[in-house]
Order: C-alpha cells, then sequence, then structure tokens
C-alpha cells in the first residue's frame, strides 16, 4: 500500500490520535513510480479456496506482525498486486481517506492538468475529447434493470438448514426469503469453518454471519454443551466505529426478542465505562466492540476469550487500516482457544488484504456473492461536470462554487425526502452544512444533519437516528459526512447519493454509492460531482457499472467460485 501521509486514525474508543510529520498528499503520491506490476494468478488446481493446513499459534502471530510491517512501502514501490484486465488499478488504501487530512492533502484536478499520480489509483487518467459539458452539465446513465438480479437465493430458509425458531425469528423481522449471499454463507459458518464473506453493500452480510452463528450457539445450549457467562463471551464481533457496533447490537436485540433470546452488549468508546464493566459482570453471548475498547477490556483484566467459539471481523478492510487493529488481533488470536472459528466479513476486498488474510488464515474458506465490487443494478448514476468554461479561472474555490451551485440546484428542483452528501474532509463538511442552512434559514424545507468525527458520539448517533426515522417534520434530510457513513451503516429509503468530493479510491466509490439502491428492488440516483481529468474517469467508471463489471480487482479466489 501507499506510505502513510499526515492523517489521522479512524475515532475508535472515543478518542481520536493525530499522527506527527504532515506530508502534502500531492508529493506523496508523486514520489510513487508506476511500473506494470501482473498480477500472478494462482494454479487452479492448488486453488487459493481452501488450505487444510492449519497454523500455530507463534506462527500466526509472525505472520500478523509482517502482514501490517508490510503495509508500508518505500517510495517508489507498490506492494499491491493488481491485473491488467481493466483500467482500474487496485492502489487501495483507506489511510489516505482519513477524515482529519490537512487542507492541503485535498487534491485538486483542473481541466489544464491534474496530478498524475492520484489518478494512477483509479487509473490512467486519460484525457477525453470534447470533455467542456458546462459548469452544470448532467450526463445519466443507468443500466437495464434485470427481473431477477440475483439478489434472493433460489433455496428457502428451510432448505438451507435454518432452524424453525430461527425461521419464525426471521419472519417476524419481516425477513422471508434469503438473499444470495445468505444462502451461501448458512451451511459452512454453521459448521464452524472459518471464512471470508464478501458481497456488494445492502446484500444482507450481517444477517449471513449472524443467524447460523447465533443459530449455532442455541444447539450447543440445547445439548448442554455451551452456556453463556460473564465476562466470557462466546463471539466477539469486531467493528471500526462505534455506529456500526451499534446497528449490530440493534440487529442482535431484534433477533432475540423475536424468539431466540440470547444476551448482547456493545463496548465502545464515547460512553460511560462504568455502564459497559457492569454489563460484562453479566451473562453474556455476544460481544460488539472497537478495536481500541476490546484491547483495553482484554489487558485489564475485565474480558477473558477462554469460551470464545467465533470472532467476527465486520468490515475487516477498513479495520486493516486501524492503528489499533494489529494489537487487538493479535490478542484476540493469543487469547482464544486454538479451535475459535474466524470470520472477516466486507463489501469490498482489495486484492493486497485477501493476500494478508489468506496468508494467516490459509484454512479460510471464501465466500464471494454475484455482486463483489459492483454497484446495485437499482442505481442510476449522475454525472455532474462542475469545471466550469473554458474562459473561466480554475481554482479550488471556482470548483467548490460550481459544486456549491449543483448541489443547491439538486436541492431546489429535485427534492427528495433523504440525501447523503459525501465529503473528503470534515472542512468540506462544515462548508457544505452552512451552505444549506442559509438556502433555507427557517428549517422549514432542509434539515442538516452532520456526521463526522468532529462531532461528539452522542451527537452523531442522534444524527444516524433522525435521518433513519421513515417520519420527518421536514420536506428533506441531508446527511452531510465524511466516509465514516460509507463504512457499513444500513440507511433504509435514501434516495439521493451526492458525491461531492471525488472519491479517493474505488472501494470508496463502491461505498458511497452503495447508501442507495440496497437490498431486493431498491431504486436510486448517485450524483457525482467531478472537474477536470475527473470527468472522463467518472465516464469510464460508470460505462463499466452499466456493462455490471467490477469497479476494481477482485481476488483471484472469485475466478474459481464463478
Amino acid at each position: 500500500m501507499i506510505r502513510k501521509s499526515s492523517r489521522t486514525k479512524h475515532e475508535t474508543g472515543g478518542s481520536i490520535h493525530r499522527e506527527s510529520g504532515a506530508e502534502n498528499l500531492h508529493s506523496n503520491l508523486s514520489d510513487i513510480s508506476d511500473p506494470e506490476i501482473e498480477f500472478a494468478k494462482k494454479n487452479k488446481s492448488t486453488g487459493h479456496l481452501r488450505h487444510i493446513v492449519r497454523m500455530s499459534r507463534a506462527s500466526q502471530s509472525e505472520k500478523i506482525k509482517d502482514m501490517f510491517q508490510g503495509s508500508e512501502v518505500p517510495p517508489g514501490t507498490r506492494s499491491s498486486e493488481v491485473t491488467q484486465e481493466h483500467p482500474f488499478r487496485n492502489q487501495t488504501t483507506s489511510s489516505e481517506a482519513h477524515e482529519h487530512d490537512n487542507e492541503d492533502a485535498e487534491p485538486f484536478h483542473s481541466v489544464s492538468g491534474a496530478p498524475t499520480a492520484y489518478l494512477r489509483k483509479w487509473g490512467n487518467g486519460e484525457p477525453m475529447q470534447n470533455s467542456r459539458f458546462g459548469s452544470l452539465n448532467l450526463l445519466k446513465k443507468q443500466r437495464k434493470l434485470s427481473t431477477d438480479s440475483g439478489f434472493f437465493s433460489r433455496k428457502s430458509f428451510k432448505d438451507l438448514g435454518y432452524s424453525d425458531y430461527m425461521i419464525e425469528s426471521l419472519r417476524a423481522q419481516s425477513f422471508i426469503r434469503p438473499s444470495h449471499i445468505q444462502g451461501m454463507t448458512f451451511a459452512p459458518v454453521i459448521e464452524g469453518k472459518s471464512c471470508i464473506i464478501a458481497d456488494q453493500s445492502g446484500s444482507g452480510k450481517t444477517l449471513a454471519y449472524l443467524a447460523p452463528v447465533v443459530q449455532r450457539l442455541r444447539q450447543e445450549e440445547l445439548q448442554g454443551l455451551g452456556n453463556p457467562s460473564s465476562r466470557s463471551p462466546r463471539v466477539v464481533i469486531l467493528v471500526p466505529t462505534a455506529e456500526l457496533a451499534s446497528q449490530v447490537l440493534k440487529n442482535c436485540r431484534s433477533m432475540s426478542k423475536c424468539g431466540v433470546p440470547f444476551r448482547s452488549m456493545v463496548a465502545t468508546g464515547g460512553f460511560r465505562q462504568k455502564t459497559q464493566l457492569e454489563n460484562l459482570e453479566q451473562d453474556l453471548d455476544v460481544l460488539i466492540a472497537t478495536p481500541g475498547r476490546f484491547i483495553f477490556l482484554l489487558q485489564e483484566g475485565f474480558l477473558h476469550l477462554t469460551n470464545l467459539k467465533c470472532a467476527i471481523l465486520d468490515e475487516v478492510d477498513i479495520l486493516f487500516s486501524d492503528e489499533e487493529f494489529e494489537q487487538a488481533l493479535q490478542s484476540l488470536i493469543n487469547s482464544a482457544p486454538l479451535t475459535t472459528q474466524y470470520l472477516f466479513v466486507t463489501a469490498t476486498l482489495p486484492v493486497d488484504i485477501y493476500n494478508k488474510l489468506v496468508e494467516v488464515f490459509p484454512d479460510c474458506e471464501v465466500i464471494m456473492g454475484p455482486g463483489m465490487h459492483r454497484t446495485s443494478s437499482g442505481l442510476e448514476e449522475v454525472l455532474v461536470d462542475c469545471s466550469g468554461d473554458d474562459g473561466t479561472e480554475k481554482t479550488p474555490e471556482t470548483a467548490f462554487l460550481n459544486k456549491k451551485s449543483a448541489l443547491l440546484q439538486l436541492a431546489e428542483e429535485s427534492p427528495v425526502p433523504k440525501t447523503i452528501v459525501f465529503c473528503n474532509k470534515i472542512e468540506t463538511c462544515r462548508k457544505i452544512e452552512n451552505v444549506l442552512r442559509r438556502f433555507d434559514r427557517k428549517g422549514v424545507r432542509i434539515r442538516v444533519l452532520p456526521f463526522h468525527a468532529a462531532l461528539a458520539q452522542e451527537a452523531r448517533l442522534a444524527n444516524i437516528k433522525e435521518f433513519s426515522n421513515p417520519f420527518s417534520e421536514v420536506d428533506s434530510l441531508f446527511l452531510i459526512c465524511t466516509d465514516r457513513a460509507s463504512r457499513g451503516i444500513d440507511f433504509s429509503g435514501v434516495d439521493h447519493v451526492v458525491l461531492f468530493d471525488f472519491p479517493r479510491d474505488p472501494s470508496e466509490y463502491v461505498r458511497r454509492v452503495g447508501r442507495t439502491a440496497r437490498g431486493a428492488g431498491g431504486k436510486g440516483k448517485a450524483f457525482v460531482f467531478v472537474v477536470g481529468k475527473q470527468v472522463s474517469l467518472a465516464r469510464r467508471i460508470i460505462e463499466r457499472n452499466i456493462k455490471g463489471h467490477p469497479l476494481h480487482d477482485v481476488p483471484s479466489a472469485y475466478e474459481l467460485m464463478s
């Protein structure tokens, strides 16, 4: 991965830590050479899918150290393995997309020229002929919707092996048919196999791992093979943010209230530590935690893993960019029984992350859904060229003004109940918040809800709750956020997603636009604001999405499954 520039780590455990040595992102990326690296495809006979050799704990620890130490490479080199089969080279690194980047780290692409190194993350960034559309020119692209999008599995919950009580619980939660990834995942997970579970946003991955894991716990209880105990959960779920932890807890409680009783709790920063410690003293089945709080509980002796059956790492590719994740993973492996099942769950699986996982956990079964690295079939993408006329000055300020005009035009002419606006930096979020509040000073038509690390955790959770509420006192809700909102959080009924700033890598593009058109029959629009050479790049992205091609490389194991 590209070496880290000045950044702030993800907010886990409720605190924000800054790294020293700020460097301009442009100069950082410009130091990187662009040799063509051919992805060495694995022999299908030996395969990446499964290895039956199990590594020792000491060997795993050494592998983990090597894995994280190898994530930083010297200037002029690349560590990602990429294919050359399509124009989007996979150089994904979430560490560059942090919310507290310096102002200078915002890449700006003028019509006359753009930093080529930045575009290498996406592709070659070739200039496009006749690329000028006018300041607010729109290019709409929508794929043909098929009647059978492949969202649902051909098998029923009963056919897959779900128990009667689990089927009743799911029916009470309005889950009538399993999704494709849920159908693929049930058998290996309930059998206790370690798995990599990957599919597009909105495909039902949380239920795909949660239902079989909980059913397995319930079966062990009925057979007298296991029971909950204090301080010693049977399942640990590590997530990158407190908001995602709260969402997973909500899913657990819904299942528990609907006929499958088990006890779950959250341990993250931003809440009273005393309350969380008191909850740990009670019998516990499922613990959902961020890496920082998990390490604290384990080191201080408040948490024991002797009873652990399954460890789930949700949004694992995002977790890899967390500075505390290496220590959390080391502590997890060293403290858990050797028989522990590991599940790695993600919506995007860059090749370098996949290679690291199978190196440390070679016996993992790889399960990738049909939507891997693809956008939803119900998504309409709208390219909005904010470059301005040829005769106008091209600066970051004029680009922002053009984007602001496009956003206000959208709010005025195409009002919808729910819109998410993605920015690359908190500073941009603040500007957009002020623009929209001035647009509707009385707050009668528009309600602006910020969502980023500059807000206290209670405020973020309150804004998510209001945005998720199906009933609102105003006509339009605008959630203004950084990529924090794209990391696994399930927002229902989002009409529009606006990419005010162009994403820094393909994974974030997939995650951002994946906040709309979710689930079976879901529809929505994504408005992609672009300037300069971003125009041709965005056009190529949309063309690939229309054809149903992956936006960037998928691991070789996907080819073996196809």
